[in-house]
């Protein structure tokens, strides 16, 4: 019997991580080829799973290369090696087994978008997946959208109903080639295939689909596409006709509209685009992105129709995510309107009957193919920042990844978040997986799926959570989705939620000063608040600071009204010459009697409503006075502001009390007299940026002084207004202050449920009680 050499090793190494759906078998296979190694590798519900064995120098070799060598959309958390006995007959080589179920917690991946390998091949002639809709390889194409279950192999994809043909088995069997073991491989012969639908949902037996949804866009129909997550609707984009007609039909009537380009150079034809912003576009995470339009006088209609974005400065684009985006955007050769397929606050349809039920009298026809969405994912929205590119709404590409945070919990959490841009977090030990976005959950389509998103997330990491976290608010739908839940209920306050989820993504805990202004959010004290200045970290807050209250007129009729918040606002102040006043003047009145009601109207520190206020006055307060999407009126005046070279500002007041209180009479006078003097609205809107980053950062002075701290957390919805970042960012960094803000994770409610769970395991684990 031959006996190992005395240099010879056998280890068995457990990777965790993302490490399935990204090719790390066959990097495995390639790295052990290198020396010689034998053994074999493969997945299992936890990770990957390797039993190596050979000489000690080709060891060391190998566990360094599973983390400095990694696949590029692989992401090493941990690699655990353990010394075994050499075998004394050990296998002739080194091979992929098939994966093995059970228990663990093996890290969903996320959808990738086309790479510019398969990219060539799309569009290669005489490759034999020309024209494929479908090209994919181990790194690119459908991964969360198309699992059912764990370990990720073809078998518990929605691909299993797709035998392979001997080609593409004879790839996915092959160590060496890059299609191997990736679940979705296919090609014309045996992949899913797209089908032609009419406006009532028959098969129109197209022997080029694509060719004939070109066509009909160019004439200016309105089509619903298939594409990973969902359906979406599309148009020509510089169809000004047929973009308006979407927005009827839709019943959008002012939220942008995204537009898919071809490529970058399409994108240059349309907007300024830096380096970060380039790079996020070409990412796999094929995100929408927020980008400047070039200045106007060199927009034509042929380039862009009006109704797309409407009043704004920039343009949400994306790249083609999917080989039948590379196809369509080709065949179209202009860019297209594409927005989720639903009507509006909805979630997109995900199957043909769905699509045709809910998007009847939208859509002229559809195109579809016969590979099911297992699982419903939006697009991604991320904008540059002066802090970096941060993500506004966290979905396809992005989601399910887990966030590592900077402390463990000693028992599985679930945290459902607020109620708008709804997501939910289950947090195992110190990994946070991060539902995609779910919507507004007033709406019953949304509220049904943040329900399956809790059973989902649950299920397909392999944990049932034994606490469930909570807003304060006891009439959000997610808090008393929560009560149902038979389990322990915790609460973490709103705006703690804000501050703990920015600082739970930069692996964070200790205590900061963080300005937290958003629309509303329930207080500690009952009351809402909006417009914060807190002092904490992971495990609890105090409020040392706030704008002052006003009354909200009819309360959340003041959110749609934008208007009233100015009536609010200017109580006490003659306004009958103003431009808001005349245009509300039959109801101004009864409004400003209304706001003196308590129990009618009650009162708010929310930041959010300011912008409502100063927006109103400067005529910048959506259609006569009413809004048609949260945060529109503070989205024009930022638009505004970004127009103005003005270096001027305003002056917040700032009592000396604890806490401090931040008076908006002096702003709201100077900007009376700036409407009296005829000074442009662009100038006032800029000067109110200024004025409020301004008084953030004399208020983060004293108070950093105060409690010995360095740092400045900006969270919350406001802080989407990447003006109003910039402009705090500058003024704190004057005051030697370092600045957070947020990236990977939403500043605005997307965000509430990471939060939420962060900080009940940082009070569980101890880290500091909580007072």
């Amino acid at each position: 019997m031959p006996v190992p050499a005395a240099s010879v090793q056998r280890f068995a190494i457990h990777v965790t991580g993302v490490v399935q759906g990204v090719g790390f078998r066959p990097f495995v296979w390639h790295l052990a080829q290198l020396d010689q190694l034998l053994g074999w590798v493969r997945n299992d519900a936890g990770g990957v799973h390797i039993e190596v064995q050979g000489s000690t120098p080709g060891l060391r070799r190998f566990v360094e290369g599973l983390t400095v060598e990694a696949p590029p959309l692989a992401r090493v958390d941990t690699v655990t090696v353990e010394a075994q006995e050499p075998l004394l007959s050990p296998p002739s080589g080194f091979v992929v087994l098939a994966s093995l179920a059970g228990e663990g917690q093996a890290e969903i991946p996320a959808d990738v978008a086309t790479c510019e390998a398969c990219q060539g091949e799309l569009l290669n002639p005489v490759d034999r997946r020309f024209r494929h809709p479908f090209v994919n390889c181990t790194d690119c194409g459908p991964r969360y959208s198309i699992v059912r279950d764990l370990p990720y192999d073809r078998a518990t994809t929605t691909m299993a109903s797709f035998p392979l043909c001997p080609d593409c088995e004879a790839e996915y069997v092959d160590p060496a080639n890059r299609r191997f073991h990736a679940e979705p491989v296919c090609c014309p012969r045996c992949g899913p295939q797209l089908r032609l639908l009419d406006k009532h949902g028959v098969d129109q037996a197209s022997s080029n689909p694509i060719g004939d949804v070109a066509d009909l866009l160019m004439s200016g129909a309105i089509v619903a596409i298939k594409g990973i997550g969902g359906f979406h609707l599309a148009t020509l984009a510089c169809d000004e006709a047929a973009v308006s007609r979407l927005r009827a039909r839709k019943h959008r009537e002012d939220k942008p509209f995204a537009v898919l380009v071809a490529d970058i150079d399409a994108a240059l034809q349309l907007c300024r685009v830096d380096d970060d912003e380039a790079a996020a576009l070409r990412g796999p995470e094929a995100p929408i992105v927020l980008v400047t339009r070039i200045t106007e006088a060199r927009i034509t209609e042929a380039d862009i129709a009006p109704s797309v974005a409407p009043g704004r400065d920039e343009l949400g684009v994306l790249l083609p995510p999917t080989g039948l985006h590379h196809l369509l955007i080709r065949a179209v050769g202009n860019p297209i309107v594409l927005t989720s397929g639903n009507r509006s606050d909805e979630p997109m349809a995900t199957d043909d009957s769905e699509a045709v039920s809910r998007l009847r009298g939208i859509a002229d026809a559809y195109l579809s193919h016969d590979r099911p969405i297992w699982r419903r994912v939006d697009d991604s929205v991320v904008r540059r920042f002066t802090t970096g590119m941060t993500v506004l709404r966290r979905a396809r590409g992005y989601a399910p990844s887990p966030i590592r945070l900077p402390v463990a919990t000693p028992v599985p959490l679930l945290a459902v978040g607020a109620e708008l841009k709804s997501t939910v977090c289950l947090m195992v030990e110190d990994r946070a997986y991060l539902s995609p976005h779910l919507g507004d959950l007033e709406h019953l389509d949304a509220f049904e799926s943040f329900r399956e998103a809790i059973d989902d997330l649950s299920r397909l990491i392999g944990v049932r959570p034994q606490i469930v976290i909570t807003d304060l608010h006891p009439e959000y739908l997610s808090t008393k989705h929560a009560a149902t839940l038979d389990l322990p209920v915790r609460t973490v306050q709103h705006h703690h939620a804000h501050l703990a989820a920015c600082l739970a993504e930069h692996g964070r805990s200790e205590p900061v000063l963080a300005a937290v202004f958003d629309g509303i959010g329930l207080g500690s004290d009952g009351t809402l608040w909006g417009g914060e200045l807190l002092v904490g970290g992971l495990t609890g807050t105090s409020r040392v600071g706030h704008l002052a209250p006003v009354a909200m007129p009819g309360g959340t009729a003041a959110i749609r009204n934008p208007w009233r918040m100015a009536v609010a606002y200017l109580a006490g102040r003659e306004s009958d010459d103003l431009a808001v006043h005349r245009a509300h003047a039959a109801h101004w009145a009864t409004v400003a009697a209304l706001s003196e009601r308590g129990d009618l109207s009650p009162m708010t520190t929310s930041a959010g409503r300011l912008f409502d206020a100063v927006a109103a006055l400067c005529g910048l307060d959506g259609r006569d006075g009413r809004v048609t999407h949260e945060g529109q009126a503070a989205q024009q005046l930022e638009q505004a502001a970004r127009r103005s070279g003005d270096n001027g500002f305003y002056q917040f007041g700032m009592t000396n009390t604890d806490p401090i209180v931040i008076d908006h009479n002096p702003v709201i006078d100077a900007i009376l007299g700036d409407l009296r003097a005829g000074e442009p609205v662009e100038h006032i809107a800029r000067r109110f940026h200024r004025a409020l980053a301004r008084v953030v950062s004399f208020a983060a002075e004293r108070l950093c002084v105060a409690h010995g701290l360095d740092t400045v957390v900006l969270s919350g919805g406001v802080f989407q207004n990447a003006l109003l970042v910039g402009d705090c960012h500058h003024a704190l960094s004057r005051q030697g202050l370092h600045v957070i803000a947020h990236h990977r994770v939403p500043p605005n409610d997307g965000g509430i449920s990471l939060g939420q769970a962060a900080t009940i395991a940082a009070q569980l684990a101890g880290v500091v009680r909580p007072g």
